[in-house]
């Protein structure tokens, strides 16, 4: 057994780190297997050599976080775990309204992939980040003016529906499946921001069928649920990039809704593309989602029967 001391001159952020009625410490007990006994200040830890290491790292780390944003929630303290003591602040996305940290390995990976790389995929189940946190990419490069634009595109066709059977006009008809383009949108930028920049064209949000015959230039472009592209929809796609771009293209290989027998362009693009020069590919797992700890037993629990019956 060994004790490790961490002492912090915040009593209120100390406080915050161990969380209401001290839950955010039972957690990190729990799941790193260590005691912590606060006395002021000052956190004992016990525990094997290793883990009363690790669990320094973290503490130090949520300490900092909520010198950064004043409180701290379970999802933080979860995030802390999952990174393992690591600091993601270098990979931090600011927006004008969130400060995004990764709270994987993987989500630092891919932040890093696409600050560093033209055409970036992120591949892996739902709830592992890899829509939101290409928004927010695209978001602090406009900020910073290193793209005009941002397009956001998914292929519309979903779950065995088609469009020509849904009600409205084709905006009507392509909005639902857009949807949570536009949240990501409104969650990184202020509402009116959001519609000024969509009514000037600086962000469009429309259906892959749009992207053809153009060139994007000076632009950040994300095509999402890219497991439902054909293969020459996926090629006119990638061939769509112009000068001073920037692609992602996200979707998860194991739901694809194209026909039976139909081959997915994403399938198609990684085994032509996947390999270049200025081409990165992350991969997601269950260990990376983030939303409700029941999303990642759902995500284990259909793997594990080989997919949906």
């Amino acid at each position: 057994m060994t004790d490790v001391h961490r002492e912090y001159p915040d009593n209120d952020l100390v406080r915050a780190v161990l969380g209401p009625h001290n839950v955010h410490l039972a957690r990190l007990e729990k799941v790193l297997g260590v005691e912590i006994h606060p006395q002021g200040n000052v956190l004992a830890i016990s525990g094997a050599p290793e883990q009363t290491a690790e669990a320094g790292q973290i503490l130090d780390q949520l300490y900092d976080l909520a010198k950064r944003q004043n409180h701290l929630e379970t999802a933080d303290v979860d995030a802390a775990l999952r990174m393992g003591g690591e600091d993601g602040e270098g990979d931090a996305l600011r927006t004008r309204k969130r400060h995004i940290h990764p709270r994987t390995p993987n989500q630092g990976r891919y932040m890093r992939a696409m600050a560093t790389h033209d055409l970036t995929f992120g591949l892996g189940p739902a709830g592992t980040g890899k829509t939101y946190l290409a928004v927010a990419k695209a978001v602090t490069m406009m900020m910073a003016g290193e793209v005009d634009r941002i397009i956001l595109s998914r292929p519309a066709v979903e779950a065995g529906e088609r469009l020509g059977f849904l009600p409205g006009d084709m905006k009507d008809k392509v909005d639902p499946y857009l949807r949570p383009l536009y949240d990501a949108l409104y969650d990184m930028l202020p509402g009116d921001q959001v519609m000024k920049k969509l009514a000037a064209g600086e962000i469009e949000v429309a259906p892959l069928a749009f992207m053809r015959g153009r060139t994007l230039a000076n632009s950040f472009v994300i095509l999402d649920e890219a497991q439902n592209t054909t293969p020459m929809q996926m090629k006119m796609f990638l061939t769509r990039m112009g000068e001073h771009s920037r692609m992602v293209v996200t979707g998860d290989p194991t739901q694809v809704d194209l026909p039976p027998g139909a081959r997915s362009g994403l399938a198609d693009a990684l085994a032509i593309v996947g390999e270049l020069e200025g081409v990165a590919c992350i991969r997601f797992t269950d260990r990376d989602v983030v939303r409700h700890d029941l999303v990642t037993r759902i995500v284990r629990a259909y793997d594990k029967a080989g997919g949906p019956t």
